[in-house]
């Protein structure tokens, strides 16, 4: 693996369709924002022979747009496939968001993903959310390797990153993180730095050198020799532990020199099964160059260390009415199966959906079926049906190279899908199937939002839909208290980016208004009151008298309607309408306009004329008297409380605590859990906690989640309820 001299392929780095799951390989790179993993996706297809050095597409010399500025800025925040090919093997490298906001984009980059390539900034380290999500593939056996970046920044050092990563990686097995290759080092420059020309490789003992834009093959010197061999043993070591030959540790320990084919089939096996976790480096190519450094061992490792798709068990699949059903592993003669991991609309062809076939075969004009469950408290709606899909591609920067079909284990862009949605399933129109959704972040941050003219408001519905449609992170509320259209993001720069996709791709303006949380308002104790409508003027006239008295209840009991009253001073048939007074004055609020709740309303008296009583006057009546009884009485502002759950390192948790206790929050308790971390229960207001999404990544430096549920509403604190109240009539 990766030691042997690769010839650059040239033309054969230009990705077409698949033909067998065995020569796929579909790979996520996964790192924090700045890592690296553009500029290295760009490498690989360098290297791969699918763009020259001047950034032309070898097919016609075209000029691509892979790096124009505003693309590059677009793949910061969005998956984006790249398939190229190498030894005949087709690699669709998954280029993810580094931004914790689109985590999103990165877990459908696992979900299309059988291997991940874990890139890691030499300047920058390891973060805690790339922990995280290494944790998230660990938990799920996936294959692993790791791609030492930058390394030609200033007081970059590959031995002491690789130590770094081996203690956040290697958990209870470092030394199942290890290189297999060290950098090579040019001359010194003036600041001391000496830059990375190549690579020696541990298990060959060969010197890969780059300083002349191709990759040449040399023996080390006797002083390279020494760190060589120190680097070597320790790796040899690591293999074998990992190796299903029991026996090779003592024949190693023994003294037998292993064969060097020997190990190198033992590492690719652990590596596949998700065991071992080389580590390699990359560095930029010398002006001019074809191939960056560590890009070739890279491709190497890739196509013949990661496993194939028919080696990833696919998800569960069910009927659409939820019976089990069992499918071979990735079989292109079986009944199709694929699903939709990211939706985009392009101003030219419309939708295209980015599809992980894992059953069948998808082919260009064939009708599927679109099943979609699960997301409708995120704006999607439930939906059942058939499609008739458009062209077939593959990706390239803007550009879409047509292909002629798409088999099981393999990817790629379908158009002409209009109510496909990312996390829908597409099966045949006769055999309609359903796969289990993958877990997706609850969007916490609210965003509300109205539209800016009278044109805005006519395309804001279909804008709003369409967005949520192709980001399933986001949740699209119309909330009824309130009266608000509120978009819930995982983070500003997430609705930084839902304002902008609303402006250029759907021509909808929007101002951004603040968010406002479901206040009610209660009594704080007994009150009564008298309805007293009364009007004549000429022909039939109004005639209603109620009286009531109202009584606090315990919270969550709603408003109850009591009918006490003796003797038929209020008729039975218009009791009804007093009730119904009562109720539609609650919910427009007694006091600031927020809905009355956990009151007894009971009618003890009243009167009524023969003639110019009705149910209009009663219904007046019941609503003057609930306001009589609220204007004589103290009322509660309630405010809603949720239970707030937070998963952070041991070294937040007495920031954490302190920011919730000034929250007004009440912590409940504490758990230890895995991984040096602690769980902090608490519950807080939530009109405390409307931007908590942003305060708790910066408080934690991003490694710390937290999750949200009412709890119930609770009188708010007179002197918060006066300042709101200031707010509102200052706003």
């Amino acid at each position: 693996m990766g030691d042997k001299a690769n010839t650059h392929p040239g033309a054969a780095g230009r990705a077409t369709a698949a033909d067998h799951p065995a020569s796929v390989r579909n790979v996520v790179l996964v790192g924090h924002s700045g890592s690296g993993k553009t500029t290295l996706v760009e490498a690989l297809a360098l290297t791969a022979g699918a763009v020259n050095r001047a950034g032309r597409v070898e097919d016609g010399g075209t000029v691509s747009d892979y790096d124009d500025i505003e693309h590059r800025q677009q793949r910061s925040v969005q998956l984006s496939l790249v398939p190229v090919e190498w030894d005949g093997i087709k690699i669709n490298l998954l280029d993810t968001p580094g931004y914790a906001d689109f985590v999103g984009e990165l877990r459908a980059g696992l979900r299309a993903a059988d291997a991940a390539l874990f890139v890691v900034s030499a300047s920058d380290g390891v973060d805690g959310s790339t922990r995280m999500v290494w944790e998230e593939c660990a938990a799920v056996g996936m294959p692993r390797a790791i791609v030492v970046t930058h390394l030609e920044a200033a007081r970059a050092n590959f031995e002491e990153m690789t130590r770094i990563c081996a203690e956040a990686f290697g958990g209870d097995d470092p030394d199942a993180v290890l290189p297999l290759y060290l950098p090579l080092h040019g001359p010194q420059a003036p600041d001391g730095h000496a830059p990375v020309t190549g690579l020696a490789g541990l298990l060959s003992r060969k010197l890969f050198d780059y300083a002349s834009g191709e990759r040449k093959e040399s023996e080390p010197g006797e002083d390279e020799l020494p760190g060589i061999e120190e680097a070597r043993d320790r790796l040899i070591e690591g293999i074998i532990a990992e190796s299903e030959d029991e026996t090779l540790m003592d024949r190693y320990l023994g003294g037998e020199q292993i064969d060097v084919k020997t190990l190198i089939e033992d590492l690719e096996r652990a590596v596949a099964r998700g065991t071992f976790f080389p580590v390699l480096a990359a560095a930029p190519a010398a002006e001019g160059a074809r191939q960056g450094i560590g890009t070739v061992e890279l491709l190497e490792l890739v196509t013949r260390g990661f496993p194939t798709p028919l080696e990833r068990e696919a998800p569960r699949v069910t009927t659409v009415d939820g019976e089990p059903r069992a499918l071979d592993l990735c079989d292109p003669d079986g009944p199709l199966v694929a699903e939709v991991v990211k939706t985009a609309s392009d101003p030219y062809v419309g939708r295209v959906s980015l599809v992980r076939v894992f059953s069948g075969t998808l082919r260009p004009d064939q009708t599927v079926h679109v099943s979609g469950h699960g997301l409708t408290d995120r704006g999607h709606e439930d939906h059942d049906v058939d499609e008739r899909i458009g062209a077939l591609s593959a990706p390239f920067g803007k550009q879409q190279r047509a292909l002629t079909h798409c088999i099981a284990g393999d990817l790629a862009c379908v158009a002409k899908l209009s109510r496909a949605e990312t996390g829908d399933t597409l099966s045949a129109k006769d055999d309609p199937l359903l796969m289990e959704p993958w877990q997706m972040p609850d969007p916490l941050l609210p965003l509300a939002i109205e539209a800016h003219s009278k044109a805005d408001e006519d395309k804001l519905s279909q804008g709003l839909s369409r967005l949520v449609a192709e980001d399933p992170t986001m949740r699209l509320e119309q909330n009824q208290d309130t009266h608000q259209v509120v978009l819930w993001c995982l983070g500003e720069a997430h609705a930084d980016v839902a304002l902008e996709r609303l402006r250029s791709r759907y021509g909808v303006q929007v101002d951004v208004v603040p968010h406002k949380v479901s206040l009610r308002e209660t009594f704080a104790a007994r009150s009564a009151g008298r309805g007293r409508h009364v009007k004549q003027s000429g022909g039939h006239g109004q005639f209603a008298i109620c009286e009531i008295e109202v009584e606090p209840l315990p919270g969550g009991s709603g408003i109850e309607f009591v009918d006490k009253v003796v003797g038929g001073a209020v008729p039975r048939q218009f009791i009804p309408s007093v009730e119904k007074g009562v109720r539609s004055q609650a919910a427009r609020g007694v006091a600031a306009g927020h809905p009355l709740v956990d009151v007894r309303v009971t009618l003890l008296d009243g009167k009524a004329h023969s003639v110019d009583s009705s149910d209009a006057a009663f219904q007046t009546a019941g609503a003057l008297a609930l306001r009589e009884a609220a204007a004589d009485a103290r009322i509660h502002l309630l405010e809603p409380v949720a239970e707030v759950s937070v998963l952070v390192g041991d070294e937040y948790v007495g920031a954490v605590m302190s920011d919730l206790s000034g929250r007004r929050g009440r912590v409940l308790g504490t758990e230890q859990t895995s991984g040096g971390r602690t769980l902090v229960r608490a519950e807080v207001p939530e009109i405390e906690i409307g931007r908590y999404a942003v305060d708790l990544r910066s408080l934690s430096h991003g490694t710390a989640r937290f999750h949200r549920v009412y709890a119930r509403h609770e009188p708010m604190p007179a002197q918060v309820a006066e300042r709101l109240r200031q707010q509102e009539q200052a706003g």
